[in-house]
């Protein structure tokens, strides 16, 4: 595990907030001259602490899109049972995300689909499909309240 020091956790701190500083602005913000800071920036791509730079895309401009979480409960519980439906999910362009939870279900699962109607049908292919879904509960997003990368805090690592 790689040891990181205060220079190291502000450069991640900017850098989850804005991947596109330059390195002359990244250095003085730290108070290390482009050279060390660099250097430091690439040791934590190499780490695999950086996994990359991205852009935010309002895909709202581009073509509107319906927000939809689901709750997932699947009729059998084993291994077999998860891998199936994790599969599906990951064959699925319209998910967006998905996260295995404890507690009364055993998936959340996001979906981006062009209308309600769109995402309905996949739905009744799913249920209709080998993975074993017992009962779904869907959410319709009707406001996006808050939508950000993680940030990185300074005092979680200090």
């Amino acid at each position: 595990m790689i040891k990181l020091d205060r220079y190291d956790v502000k450069i991640l701190e900017i850098l989850s907030r804005d991947g596109r500083i330059t390195k002359s602005k990244l250095a003085a913000a730290i108070n290390l001259s482009v050279s060390p800071c660099w250097e430091r920036v690439k040791r934590l791509e190499q780490a695999g602490i950086i996994q990359g730079y991205s852009a935010r895309i309002d895909t709202e401009i581009l073509v509107p899109r319906n927000f939809v979480w689901v709750q997932i409960e699947l009729k059998k519980h084993n291994a077999d049972s998860f891998k199936a439906f994790e599969a599906l999910v990951m064959q699925t362009p319209e998910v967006t995300e998905c996260v295995a939870v404890g507690g009364g279900v055993d998936y959340l699962v996001k979906f981006e689909a062009r209308s309600i109607d769109s995402y309905q049908r996949l739905m009744d292919q799913w249920l209709v499909s080998e993975v074993g879904i017992e009962r779904y509960c869907t959410y319709i997003v009707t406001k996006t309240v808050k939508q950000s990368t993680p940030a990185v805090v300074a005092e979680d690592f200090l």
